[in-house]
């Protein structure tokens, strides 16, 4: 569409697919047709074409199945209202061409897709994603993009898998008509990152690629199931606030490799490679027999793993039914669990750093039974999350934002949209 029309139509964001988007905050949505109409002239700037697409695509959060992936088990998540949002053209050319905002620019020959040093860097994840729409017989060519991301790095709402389905969104809706479809581009996305090394799993590019709410069960490891979930969160009046704690990922990965490595001594002494096909009897009557080879704290993951793993069935039913009072009870039994068995929440022996225990402490203070709060992702630092009634919503960021710092608090929403081109 021509830039003029597409300025025009994004009408200071009242429009309806920017609420659908970003939620009824006139501000917000004033502050978001800026952002697209910034984004656009400096799209213009750079490359001199008059005639564009808009296409956004939303983080993720995790929202039941703490640390069940890796044991092949059920996860549920939620795409989130923060995202990355691209102004896109093609070139007539076999380049792509993207200015990212904050990184330097690159391209990528489409002739040469090849990736051949394993580096997780933009151009890699471009070449890669090209090479598997090649390979499902969609086309590709060369493109121009300004893209800018909202999803903050180290947040643990998948700024990486949030770019990597934008890209194959741009793709399908230049070239192929928005063909390929959503749950491809998340196993395209997830490809980009096994190809530079990196063995992530597939839940955030699915979240982010899907929207809404879905769950994803990993039993069969070369087919997980996904199913995407009819549930409206915008109508519960309640606010989805992820609180960055401050604390350092770094120096963890020991805390992080451990704890798969522990549920997976567990498995192996019961005959299995994962907890996934073992129950909590199988583990339970294991006890005895297992406890001296592979230690307590191994079989308390363990049982975190098969409660959590089925609590992922109970949420999906209650969202299913309508029935949100009872999620939110599930989410703190979920919360609980990480804290008292998956043991997640903060590193052993540090007494005087402990971030995530603090802001789980004050969420369940200011929330005194009321919404949710557990800790988001990985756990031992970094975030958590906390379903707000919105007439308490103030109250929360107020006191949880006095410890952890202005801006630290992001007021989100699970949008019913994934990786899309944004319709004026």
């Amino acid at each position: 569409m021509q830039i003029t029309s597409l300025i025009e139509k994004i009408n200071g964001g009242n429009n309806p697919f920017f609420k659908e988007l970003y939620g009824n905050d006139e501000a917000v949505l004033k502050a978001q047709a800026d952002r697209y109409i910034k984004y656009i002239n400096e799209f213009k700037n750079i490359y001199g074409n008059d005639d564009v697409m808009l296409l956004s695509s939303p983080g993720r959060t995790e929202v039941g199945g703490n640390h069940t992936d890796h044991q092949l088990g059920r996860v549920l998540a939620g795409a989130v209202n923060l995202d990355n949002i691209a102004v896109a053209a093609p070139n007539g050319t076999n380049i792509v061409r993207i200015t990212s905002v904050g990184f330097d620019p690159f391209e990528v020959d489409l002739g040469e897709l090849e990736v051949t040093e394993f580096k997780l860097t933009p151009g890699n994840i471009v070449r890669t994603i090209a090479k598997e729409i090649k390979a499902l017989g969609l086309e590709i060519a060369g493109f121009d993009a300004v893209i800018h991301g909202s999803v903050p790095e180290g947040s643990g709402l998948s700024s990486s898998a949030s770019f990597e389905v934008l890209i194959g969104a741009i793709f399908s809706n230049l070239f192929n008509d928005g063909k390929l479809d959503p749950v491809d581009n998340a196993k395209i996305g997830q490809k980009a990152e096994h190809a530079c090394k990196k063995f992530c799993g597939l839940m955030d590019q699915t979240a982010c690629a899907v929207g809404g709410f879905i769950t994803i069960d990993f039993a069969d490891k070369a087919n997980p199931v996904v199913k995407a979930l009819d549930f409206d969160f915008a109508q519960t009046g309640y606010s989805l606030v992820i609180t960055n704690t401050g604390g350092s990922h770094g120096g963890l990965d020991e805390e992080y490799n451990a704890l798969p490595g522990e549920m997976k001594a567990v498995a192996k002494e019961l005959g299995q490679e994962v907890l996934r096909p073992l129950s909590m009897e199988d583990v339970v009557k294991g006890i005895p027999s297992i406890r001296e080879k592979v230690g307590d704290r191994a079989l308390l993951r363990s049982i975190h793993f098969q409660a959590d793993n089925s609590r992922v069935v109970y949420q999906v039913e209650a969202l299913e039914s309508g029935n949100f009072d009872k999620f939110l009870e599930l989410v703190v039994e979920s919360g609980f669990s990480s804290y008292m068995y998956n043991q997640n929440i903060f590193v052993g022996g540090e007494t005087k750093h402990q971030n995530v225990a603090l802001a789980l402490a004050l969420s369940e203070l200011v929330l005194k039974g009321k919404g949710a709060w557990r800790v988001h992702g990985g756990g031992f630092a970094g975030t958590i999350q906390a379903f707000v009634p919105n007439e308490l919503l103030d109250d929360y960021i107020t006191t949880l934002e006095s410890v952890f710092g202005k801006g630290n608090c992001h007021k989100l929403f699970i949008r019913s949209k994934g990786a899309v081109q944004v319709e004026l």
